[in-house]
């Protein structure tokens, strides 16, 4: 079968890494243990693919923690920090930290939710071969009962990209490595071609979707053609995803590379012709990316099918494969937990597993390859299916269609320098205010107590209490210790998006639809299918009671409608900046009545906001415009005296530094622990006015800073930006730590700041 996938989720279909992996980072289980449970899944997840007759199944598309991270392994690219560790303890202290050693930066992988390990270069690095990872995975592969039309494929991160997305600890230029890279990625490919007659290996350059395409593509053909000589029988796939790679494409041709990967669901129809002329002369094999990879819609076969046909009209059959625009890794595992889902929105979805079935039936039908009588009836299921979501009345909703198309309001009607001289006198805080992002640990007793009563296996009375309780407990802990301005804690809350989604209409919720966003740590979109709107107030009753316990401030906590957009599985039928208008509007209602109840201070999160950047500046400029708009929208309820907060998630902001000011919040918090004061420096470079909470410790990793250091952090803070302009909070909520870190952090926290404050 000439069919690939670029990728297979790997945290399992339950959720069996997870588990496991937090067992081990607890003691309850030692690395053989470990070890047996990601055998297993690797094992199982092969077969699942031989199983739809995949074609090209991934080896080493698997990871304890992140594959940026397995490749700084692989090459010998180990901070100094970690070099006492041993092998076990030193892969995942880079990863989360340890007792001795900042964990290393991690940021969003392009614009997913997903988070890679940044790697940390300097002029000194030097690269050493280590592949046993990929060995032995390779060699138990093989021990699979492979059919004759399926074959393995080796996926690795390809050396310009790991360059690129490097971090250099002395302000030297990490590509300056690329020549020495490249020479142990020749090693390596000698040594994989020893692993079989011919060897497929995957190199995944995704760099070259992005703006730093046009400057790096020079560098294509002297290290692919280089690895292309390697050994002759290693066929290579230069892959690319998320957007489209005209550049690479023009200087892959000119290499004896065999294949180059293409997205066809992300690039835009004029692109995919300049790809697909530059390709038309050439020798190169085509792995049309036409299934996607990052959605989970059902796919249109029959759109499919014509799309492949006029690829063909500048790539013949002979020279193309067909599969997944990117990695199944953003997608979730698969459909077969999903029976309380409605039939008729099941009916329109596909996971990672379903997807599998597309390839086939594709492949089938492009290369007029007989089908089964499974496969037809599949394929007749498909076509059914793509009538009835068109015409569904679950869909379209007129009135919230017509509220939206007929505003009269778009933002405040205040500037921000009179609005805080309103709210300083208002809420009477003074120099370097603290408070945390929102969320205290989800302890397992609350997600037992959440979980009991969306069984129905406790009243609403029982509920109440418990989640009470729990926020009782918060509300005296920050008490006690002395932040400034409290938060609730969202016990209620299962996740920042999902929580508000199952609130609002147009929204559908799996329970199982699981996607790994870094780690263990997953994270499950709900599915934006319709028209959205609010039907009643979504956080006042918890935020009321919440403030009823405390004479202090206590913030209201809101997604914005941004990060609903691109924190859901959102819609392919409806263009996004009409769907982000009507999150907004949603977001508009909660904040009236939040105000009406006496709430002073309102958190909207937008920590996705950069993550739903185009990777591409010709398509910036629109999303600027209607992703800030609907920020906008959303806050434009509240009066002067109510101050508006928003936290953004690991960014850089060099690039939107304007954006974020025409947001036109109160307050911005964001995560900065682990790269230092050089995300605060842009706001001071371009003389932010808006007060700032930049983040003082990192929530990711389980380490609890000491006073002194935070001390010195808040220091460092009052170096770039002057103490009446600041906040001081850690990098994020705090739902995924526990207590006994929470507790001492954030006591360590508010005492550092009194220590500031004398000396002010």
């Amino acid at each position: 079968m000439k069919s690939y996938v670029t990728g297979f989720p790997r945290i399992g279909e339950q959720r069996e890494l997870k588990k496991a992996l937090e067992s081990y980072w607890a003691g309850k289980c030692n690395y053989d243990a470990l070890e047996r449970v990601a055998t297993e899944l690797k094992d199982r997840h092969i077969k699942y693919q031989l199983d739809a007759w995949s074609g090209l199944i991934s080896v080493n598309d698997f990871s304890y923690y992140d594959l940026m991270l397995d490749t700084s392994v692989l090459f010998g690219v180990i901070p100094q920090r970690f070099a006492a560790l041993s092998a076990h303890e030193q892969y995942f202290a880079m990863a989360r930290g340890s007792k001795d050693a900042v964990a290393m930066e991690m940021t969003k992988w392009f614009n997913t939710n997903y988070h890679y390990i940044v790697p940390e270069i300097s002029a000194y690095t030097e690269f050493s071969l280590n592949p046993s990872k990929i060995l032995s995975e390779y060699k138990a592969a093989k021990n699979n009962d492979f059919k004759d039309s399926c074959a393995l494929k080796i996926n690795l991160i390809g050396p310009i990209t790991y360059l690129a997305l490097s971090k250099s600890s002395d302000k030297s230029d990490p590509l300056a490595h690329l020549d020495a890279l490249a020479a142990k990625y020749e090693e390596l490919l000698k040594l994989l071609s020893e692993l079989d007659n011919e060897v497929v290996i995957q190199i995944d350059e995704p760099i070259f979707v992005t703006d730093r395409a046009a400057e790096l593509a020079p560098k294509i053909k002297p290290v692919y053609q280089r690895l292309s000589k390697a050994a002759s029988n290693v066929k290579i796939i230069f892959m690319t995803y998320f957007e489209h790679a005209t550049e690479a494409v023009r200087e892959i041709v000119k290499t004896d590379v065999w294949a180059i990967g293409l997205d066809f669901v992300y690039a835009s129809e004029e692109n995919i012709k300049k790809e697909l002329q530059a390709l038309k002369d050439a020798k190169t094999v085509l792995f049309a990316g036409v299934i996607d990879g990052r959605n989970i819609w059902k796919s249109d076969i029959d759109k499919k099918l014509a799309q492949l046909k006029a690829i063909e009209a500048y790539v013949p059959k002979e020279r193309i494969y067909v599969g997944t625009s990117c990695s199944l890794l953003h997608v979730p595992f698969t459909l077969k937990y999903e029976d309380k889902l409605s039939a008729e929105i099941r009916s329109w979805l596909s996971f990672a597993v379903e997807k599998l079935s597309e390839i086939s039936i594709l492949t089938h039908l492009f290369f007029e390859i007989p089908m089964c009588e499974h496969g037809l009836k599949a394929y007749e299921e498909n076509q059914k299916s793509a009538k009835t979501r068109a015409s569904s009345p679950l869909i379209h909703d007129e009135r919230v269609q017509s509220r939206a198309a007929n505003l009269n309001k778009f933002e405040r009607a205040d500037r921000y320098e009179d609005r805080i001289k309103v709210q300083k006198k208002e809420l009477g805080y003074g120099i370097l205010p603290t408070t945390t992002i929102g969320s205290f640990p989800q302890t397992a007793e609350l997600r037992q107590v959440r979980n009991a009563y969306k069984k129905g296996l406790i009243n609403r009375e029982a509920y109440e209490r418990d989640i009470k309780a729990y926020i009782d407990d918060c509300v005296k802990f920050q008490d006690e210790i002395g932040l400034d301005v409290l938060v609730h804690g969202e016990p209620e809350r299962n996740d920042m998006v999902e929580y508000f989604g199952e609130q609002m209409s147009g929204y559908a919720f799996s329970a199982n639809g699981w996607v790994q966003s870094y780690g263990s740590r997953c994270v499950k979109p709900p599915l934006l299918f319709g028209d959205v709107s609010r039907p009643k107030p979504m956080t006042v009753e918890w935020i009321k009671y919440a403030q009823s316990r405390t004479k202090k401030i206590m913030k209201g906590m809101l997604t914005g409608p941004v990060t609903m957009m691109n924190w859901s599985f959102v819609r392919d039928d409806k263009p996004r900046e009409q769907i982000v208008k009507q999150l907004a509007l949603a977001i508009f209602d909660e904040i009236s009545d939040l105000q009406d109840a006496g709430i002073k201070i309102v958190q909207v999160d937008e920590a996705a906001f950069k993550e739903g950047y185009p990777l591409r500046s010709e398509n910036i400029p629109a999303y600027e415009k209607f992703a800030v708009s609907a920020f906008k929208l959303a806050v434009s309820a509240a009066k002067a005296q109510t101050q508006i907060h928003t936290h953004m998630c690991y960014s850089e902001f060099n690039d939107i530094i304007k954006t974020i000011e025409a947001m036109d919040a109160d307050v911005i918090s964001i995560e900065t622990a682990r790269s230092g004061n050089e995300l605060l420096r842009v706001f001071k470079s371009v003389g932010y006015k808006q007060e700032v909470g930049p983040g003082v410790y990192d929530i990711h990793s389980p380490r609890i800073p000491s006073v002194q250091e935070l001390v010195s952090q808040i220091r460092a803070l009052l170096e770039v930006l002057p103490k009446e302009q600041l906040w001081i909070n850690p990098d994020c909520g705090l739902k995924t730590r526990k207590w006994e870190e929470v507790r001492p952090s954030l006591k360590n926290m508010v005492e550092a700041v009194r220590i500031i404050r004398t000396e002010a």
